[in-house]
C-alpha cells in the first residue's frame, strides 16, 4: 500500500476508516506466473514487499483508483481488471485504520513497462507461487487471488489477457499448465479449445526450431463465461 496521504495523519487511528485499493497484478514470463511487488518505503512495514496500491482520493471511484494505480506502475490500461475482495481487519495496518479493496489484474508480459515511484523503495516481479512474508495482510490477498485465477481459467476465457494478440495453441496451453501447475493432454486440449469457437485462425505461422506453428487470435477480447476445461 502507498503512504497514507489523504484524510488522516500517520498514526491517527481515530475517525472513520480510510479506503484504499491494492492490486494483485499477474503476468506469465520465463514460464512462470509472476506477481508485481513493491517495496514499502516507510512505516511499520518499511523494507518489506507488498502489492502496489494506495488510498482512494475523494474525486475517484474505486475502479478509477485501481485503473490509475495499474497504469502508473505498468504503463498499461484497458486490460483485465476485476474487484477481488474487501479486507478490513482493524489490525491490518498498525499505522492507521484502513479498509482495502483488492483487485486482480492480468497482463501480457510484452506490454508491461515497470515504472518506479518515489513512494516505494523498489519494484519487481516475483514468482506468484513463492510469495512469503508480505506486508500488511497481503499473503492472504495473494492466496485469494491465486484461487480466483485458477477458478477463472476453468470457467471463463480470461487467458486472453495473459497472451499477445497473436499466439499458437501451444502457447495457450502453456499458460494453462503454468498457472494450474499440471500437464494437459495436448490433443484433448486443442480439440476442446477449437470446438468452443473462441479463436480465429490467422493466415500466417510462427517459424522456429520445429515445424511452423499456426497462429490464432481470440474473437472476443472481453470476459465470457465458458467451460474451458
Amino acid at each position: 500500500m502507498a503512504p497514507r496521504r489523504f484524510f488522516q495523519k500517520s498514526g491517527d487511528s481515530q475517525g472513520p476508516p480510510l479506503v484504499a485499493v491494492d492490486l494483485v497484478v499477474f503476468t506469465v514470463d520465463e514460464k512462470r506466473l509472476q506477481a508485481l511487488l513493491v517495496q514499502v518505503k516507510e512505516g511499520p512495514f518499511a523494507g518489506m514487499w507488498a502489492f502496489p496500491g494506495g488510498l482512494v482520493p475523494p474525486e475517484e471511484s474505486l475502479d478509477e483508483a485501481a485503473q490509475r494505480e495499474l497504469r502508473e506502475r505498468t504503463g498499461v490500461k484497458n486490460v483485465y481488471l476485476e474487484q477481488l475482495y474487501t479486507f478490513g481487519r482493524p489490525e491490518r495496518d498498525p499505522a492507521m485504520r484502513v479498509v482495502s479493496v483488492s483487485y486482480l489484474a492480468l497482463l501480457p508480459h510484452r506490454k508491461v513497462r515497470l515504472l518506479h515511484a518515489d513512494k516505494y523503495a523498489g519494484i519487481k516481479w516475483s514468482p506468484a507461487t513463492a510469495l512469503r512474508s508480505l506486508a500488511y495482510d497481503h499473503n492472504q490477498v495473494a492466496r485469494l487471488a491465486l484461487q480466483r485465477l485458477h477458478a477463472k481459467l476453468q470457467y471463463t476465457n480470461v487467458a486472453f489477457s495473459l497472451l499477445p494478440s497473436e499466439f499458437t495453441l501451444g502457447e495457450l496451453q502453456e499458460i494453462y499448465e503454468i498457472i494450474l501447475q499440471r500437464t494437459l493432454d495436448r490433443r484433448n486440449f486443442r480439440k476442446k479449445i477449437l470446438a468452443l469457437g473462441l479463436l480465429t485462425p490467422l493466415k500466417k505461422v510462427r517459424r522456429g526450431a520445429h515445424r511452423p506453428a499456426s497462429l490464432y487470435t481470440f474473437k472476443e477480447k472481453r470476459p465470457m463465461v465458458v467451460e474451458m476445461l
